[in-house]
Parts: structure tokens; sequence; C-alpha cells
């Protein structure tokens, strides 16, 4: 079941070879913030059903960050466009232009705060331009992972804990830096293995292969690179107790939440435990003070925490009290729905 979407932009430029799809989800919060994923998609319709879906989380992300923007995404189909990728990131801005101001966009997975820049030469608006959220995210990622030891009663705190960074890109290798701050065992993997071997010498920590991270020996489990990576298959094999990363949509479908719980393995929502740089943006148009936002990112932590402790008190998946959250939120700002007047998906608004 695919979520409902408030406008779906399908973006074609002869010129520079672009095609594109933008997806609004829900503006009720505000206008529609979300990444430009630039990646290759076997097909047009793959694209928009994650574009779709991708856009419904962050809707969900930022309406539990209280950061005062709907819910939007982008993908880009071709990781390297036909007529040069400067020339289609600017043909983007231009689509993105279009909306009125409804869509902002921002980094995602394969653009840049550089890409951003170019963007932001025909678009209307873009996030930011000029400071790399990376940090921002790694940040809340951090707090997530300590509150949910301490909730789990994993650990007190993350000393000795033995933590699996899936992706050590500019948010994977922030985190791991942190982590090793605190104290715990930092086991890294990533497609590149120089860059894997890097950052496992920069925190003292050990290299796993790519194809063992799903079953490798660890207490918590960071995805910070692709999706879905906990699939039907992978549930069965994975050791951690604790399941908490920066990369979105990390579960194959949300029926997998169950599973998870099941086996007592806590998991915080991706919406909820990578919220960091949606803060970020917040704090810059803002101008908000370092203490501020530090405090903001930090709340990530408390939320999560939260999240876990209603999830085992209700006897419910942390998945669905974050989603009741976020839809709540929404409900208060006066949300309306669609159509004949019936509410919008609630049962599986992740699902393919």
């Amino acid at each position: 079941m695919v979520p409902e979407t408030e406008q779906l932009v399908i973006c074609r430029d002869r010129a520079s070879g672009l095609v594109a799809v933008i997806a609004i989800d829900d503006t009720t919060l505000g206008p529609a913030l979300g990444g430009i994923r630039m990646l290759a998609y076997p097909s047009e319709e793959a694209a928009v059903a994650e574009c779709r879906r991708l856009a419904r989380v962050m809707t969900l992300k930022n309406a539990l960050a209280g950061v005062g923007f709907g819910g939007g995404k982008a993908v880009i189909l071709h990781a390297a466009p036909p007529g040069g990728r400067a020339a289609a990131l600017r043909a983007f801005g231009r689509f993105a232009a279009r909306t009125g101001g409804a869509y902002i966009p921002a980094v995602d997975m394969g653009t840049s705060v550089e890409d951003l820049r170019i963007v932001a030469e025909t678009a209307s608006d873009v996030a930011c331009d000029d400071v790399d959220p990376s940090p921002a995210t790694a940040v809340g990622v951090h707090a997530a992972i300590t509150a949910a030891v301490r909730t789990t009663g994993l650990a007190p705190s993350l000393e000795g804990v033995v933590v699996l960074v899936q992706g050590v890109g500019n948010v994977g290798a922030e985190l791991a830096r942190l982590l090793a701050e605190d104290g715990a065992a930092v086991l890294v993997a990533d497609t590149d293995g120089r860059r894997a071997a890097r950052v496992a010498r920069d925190v003292t920590g050990s290299v796993v292969a790519p194809e063992e991270v799903v079953a490798a020996a660890c207490d918590v489990f960071a995805p910070c690179a692709v999706a879905r990576v906990i699939d039907g298959a992978a549930i069965s094999r994975l050791r951690a107790r604790v399941v908490v990363g920066s990369a979105n949509d990390v579960l194959d479908h949300p029926r997998l939440a169950r599973e998870l719980a099941a086996r007592g393995i806590a998991h915080v929502p991706d919406f909820v435990a990578n919220a960091g740089g949606v803060i970020h943006v917040r704090a810059l148009r803002d101008r908000w003070p370092a203490a501020r936002l530090r405090a903001a990112l930090l709340d990530i932590g408390r939320r999560s925490g939260d999240i876990l402790e209603e999830a085992a008190h209700a006897g419910v998946t942390p998945l669905e009290v974050a989603e009741r959250a976020a839809y709540a939120q929404l409900d208060r700002a006066g949300r309306r729905p669609f159509g004949d007047g019936a509410p919008r998906d609630r049962e599986a608004p992740l699902a393919a």
C-alpha cells in the first residue's frame, strides 16, 4: 500500500537529460522539507514509489521534531545525468521553483551541500547551501543510541558497548567518533574498504566485511547507509539487541517491527533517530544560538527513550508509538482528510 501524496511532480528536462520526481506528502505543518536523492533506479515506477514513501517518512520526522516543516522528497533517477551533473541540478532547481515554495530541497543520498548550491541558482529556496548537516544528524543518532542502551537495561552507559556502524560516510564516520569518545567498542562496515579501514583506525575500532554486517556479534546495530537493510531474511540472523541508525527506511516492511519486538530487539524508528538534520535546518533559518541547537539535538535521546518505554508498557512496537505521536501532531494542527473524508491510511503508512 502506497501512502497518499498531496502533490506528485514528474520532471523531465530534455536539454540536460534530467528525469526526477518530487513528492510533497503533507504541508499541514509548513512547506515540505526533504532531501534530493540522486540514484540509479530500475524504472520510473520504482523511483516514484520510493519517493512517495520517503516523503511520508519526512512528514513523520518533521512532525515529531517540531520544526515547522511538512514532509517531501525528491529523487533524480540517473546518478550520472547524460547532460552533466550541474546542468541537471540547475534544471531540477527550476522544477522545484515551480512548486511555489511548497517544497524545500535538502541534501540526501547521492547529493551534497555543493550540489545544493547549484540547485539554489535556480530554485526559489533550499534548506541550506553552506553548512553540512551531517554532524548534527550524528549527534542526534548518538543521543538515541545512548538512550536506547540505558532504557533497555543493556548498560548504564556506552562504555564497553559494542556498536556496529554500517556505512561510514559523513554521518557514519562522525557517529563512530562520538561513540568511541564515550568508550564504545566500535565496529565499522562500508562498501568502500579503504574508507572503512581509515575510520576504524581513527576510532581504534575493527572492520566488518559488508556481507557479514547483519550477523555480526554486537550490542547495537547502527545502519547509516542503504535502505531496507533489515528484511525477512535478516531478522533471524540479527544478533544485536538494539537497532538505531541514521539510514532512512531501515525496515523492508513495517510488519518487521513486530518481529524485532518478538525477538526482544529494541528498535528506534529511523525518523526519530535521524532528525538532527532537519533540526539543524530550522536552527540555521531561525539563527538559534549553539546551546539551543545542541539541546534540541540531545532531546532526540529523550524522545527515543520515551518511545521505547511507552512501547514496552503498552505492548506495541516503537514504530507504532512514534507514528501515532506524529499523526497526533498533524491532527492537532488541523490536518484535513482527503477525498471522501476518510482518514489517511495509518495501518501501514510506510509500506511499499
